[in-house]
């Protein structure tokens, strides 16, 4: 059984999510005192960082690190190993005849008319990627068998080769998991050291292709992971703080760092779900039932939907690709993973992102990044090239002395010389540039919104936006205008959102099994979900939540729709209502629907939840301290006009008119001319439009 997140009655728990240009961390204490730190990221070395800033943050709170009781966390070291191509050489070894499969892939392309597109380089290269002469056939009969003199004869080849991670995926393993387990085990033995993963253990599932995807991308950054957590507990155990190490799932559920470290593929998304999990809290708090959730920080801007108090979880997704989405018909521009990860549109607009003039004379902003180091211009750390951060000190909508609670001092200077070179491409002056900038990257960010709404069947205008990361409440507004969507929540400590949603995340694990004939007796299939659900009770231990999943689709579809089944005993009844869910999803999603003869039933899943101990009341109830003295700012809109600046507790409860630009110690908030703005009672920032 993993270890429990507490292990105390009262103490504090510490959240820390690192992002690509700041590390955010956020401590609970044992009074329902709340204390944020905002430090830029430190790479390569980002655990660092989290160490470094966790015992800043008990310092600031006069807390001893041995009263951490848990210590969570939401890391991008998995997605950076893909990105920078990092991971580490890899091997594939499979049945006769498949050795080809990652480089055949599907017949599918991100960019339809682009002649210059070609398919994302495989994780393992081909002389890497290694066949065995056996073969299980679809019923699960072996024909034959891998042999053990095979198997050792090929570790020695992976052993002089350099291999330091395998991935093993054999035709059909779903179907007689024992077999590859066996090759797996035996490979272990002959590599010690040497990261193996099997297929059957990652996605035990059908599809050849995207279960040797999934098994790849795992062991590719399977060392990276072991490695990066087995140094941060240490380095954690050595400032005495020696709480167990929860990590963020993608799927928004925590899980503690050994069982991570054997399946890494669980965490990709993990920083980005984290946030999504605390819109989640607060939309259930408040009782809103559509939300949108935006999140900007330093590199991207990411969209999310949560409907009735869930968000929408995808079992598959590809990373990679510059734009992670959902699998679809435009996908093909990453590596397939299946697992379970919160439905998340990125798109590469954040406050580091580039601004440039391309040979056309247009305009653009992003997707290269100035991340951390040298990070924007005005930082005066060295960045020399124009950032949306320079363009927002420009047009007054930050602070001109310092961002982060004072950490990070803001040079205006800086900002406007970096911007002249693109106004005067452009034959404007530096003002306009800067609102030209903001214009676009609000149009960017349309599509991350439109992915998950419009395109799943959705109407954006029927949902709240709740904005939170550093430069998402700066462009909340304008984008939710351009969207039609009439309310806007910035919620408290709204730049360390993510770390907050660590604090209020559940325990989460995720069992499953393709669906097999026999299940079409409704007695076999409950038993089946029986044994699921008591596999994940155990591993979560008492008190657990168990939820009953179908991926269900109709005759000749590729893609499937997760529907949850009912609680109560599996009845024909219960199936029949389950079915009725998935025709009224279909429909809701794609415009139309089936008929009971029509569905099909591709896997069983069962999703076990602890419940953390937290509510994210506790936070919210918890206003930050007053303090800031109003002062008026010059801003740029249409054009310029003397705005107001307040601090969040400064913000009265009734409407008042924007604009208004109201700053947090870890974000700011713009409100255009023409919305309005208020406190409410759970010191949410409330956005609102004039009535025509």
């Amino acid at each position: 059984m993993p270890p429990s997140p507490d292990t105390h009655p009262a103490g504090w728990r510490v959240g820390a999510d690192i992002g690509g240009t700041f590390t955010d961390v956020i401590a609970l204490g044992p009074a329902g005192e709340v204390v944020p730190i905002k430090v830029p990221s430190t790479p390569p070395d980002y655990g660092s960082g989290v160490v470094a800033a966790t015992i800043d943050v008990l310092s600031s709170a006069a807390a001893r690190p041995e009263a951490v009781i848990a210590m969570l966390h939401g890391t991008t070291v998995a997605t950076n190993a893909i990105l920078s191509m990092s991971g580490v050489r890899t091997a594939v070894v499979t049945t006769r005849g498949f050795r080809d499969v990652l480089e055949i892939g599907r017949l599918r392309r991100p960019t339809l008319y682009d002649l210059s597109w070609s398919k994302p380089t495989p994780l393992a290269r081909r002389r890497d990627r290694h066949e065995l002469d056996q073969r299980i056939t679809a019923d699960g009969h072996l024909e034959p068998p891998a042999g053990e003199d095979e198997v050792r004869t090929l570790a020695a080849r992976l052993r002089a080769d350099g291999i330091r991670a395998v991935a093993v995926c054999l035709i059909n393993s779903y179907v007689r998991p024992d077999e590859e387990r066996r090759v797996a085990d035996l490979l272990r033995a002959e590599l010690p050291g040497v990261y193996v993963t099997a297929s059957v253990d990652v996605s035990p599932l059908p599809h050849e292709y995207e279960r040797t995807s999934t098994a790849t991308v795992n062991a590719f950054v399977g060392p990276a992971v072991h490695g990066y957590l087995t140094q941060l507990e240490q380095d954690l155990r050595a400032a005495k703080v020696s709480a167990p190490l929860m990590v963020m799932q993608s799927s928004g559920g925590l899980l503690d760092a050994a069982s991570v470290a054997q399946r890494p593929v669980q965490i990709i998304e993990s920083g980005p779900a984290a946030g999504v999990t605390a819109v989640q809290k607060l939309a259930q708090l408040m009782g809103v039932s559509t939300v949108v959730g935006f999140d900007m920080g330093g590199t991207t801007a990411k969209a999310s939907l949560i409907e009735d108090g869930e968000p929408f979880v995808s079992a598959d997704y590809e990373v990679g690709g510059g734009m992670n989405v959902a699998r679809g018909i435009s996908s093909g521009a990453g590596y397939p993973v299946r697992a379970p990860s919160i439905d998340i549109a990125e798109v590469g607009s954040g406050g580091g992102s580039i601004i440039a003039v391309d040979a056309a004379g247009a305009l653009h902003v992003g997707p290269a990044s100035a991340g951390a180091r040298p990070g924007p211009a005005c930082y005066g750390q060295g960045g020399e090239l124009p950032t949306l951060t320079d363009a927002n000190v420009t047009l007054g909508y930050l602070s001109p002395e310092a961002l982060a609670g004072g950490r990070v001092p803001i040079h205006p200077d800086l900002a406007a010389k970096v911007l002249s070179p693109v106004a005067e491409r452009l034959g404007v002056d530096v003002p306009a540039t800067a609102r030209g900038a903001y214009q676009v990257a609000v149009s960017n960010m349309t599509t991350a919104v439109k992915a998950v709404t419009s395109e799943r069947g959705r109407d954006p205008r029927e949902a709240t936006m709740v904005a939170f990361g550093g430069a998402g409440p700066l462009y909340a507004a304008a984008l939710a205008r351009e969207l039609g969507i009439s309310t806007v929540i910035v919620p408290v400590h709204p730049g360390l959102f993510s770390s907050l949603g660590l604090l209020v995340a559940d325990t989460e694990r995720y069992e499953l099994t393709p669906y097999r004939d026999e299940f079409a007796e409704v007695s076999a299939l409950a038993t089946e979900f029986g044994l699921l659900a008591t596999k994940v009770s155990a591993e979560l231990g008492g008190g657990a939540v168990v939820d009953r999943l179908l991926d269900m689709r109709y005759r000749g579809q590729r893609f499937e729709l997760r529907i949850r089944v009912p609680d109560g005993d599996l009845t024909e009844d219960l199936l029949a209502e389950t079915r009725a869910r998935f025709h009224a999803e279909h429909k809701r999603t794609y415009g139309r629907a089936g008929t009971d003869e029509l569905v099909e039933l591709v896997n069983l899943r069962v999703r076990g939840r602890l419940p953390t101990p937290v509510s994210i009341a506790d936070v919210l109830d918890h206003p930050e301290v007053a303090g800031h003295q109003p002062v008026t700012r010059e801003c740029r809109f249409a054009e310029t006009v003397p705005t107001p600046v307040v601090g969040r507790s400064g913000l009265g409860t009734e409407p008042v008119d924007g604009p208004m630009v109201i700053e947090d110690m870890d974000a700011t908030t713009l409100v255009p001319p023409g919305a309005q703005v208020h406190r409410d009672r759970f010191n949410n920032i409330v956005i609102t439009w004039s009535a025509p």
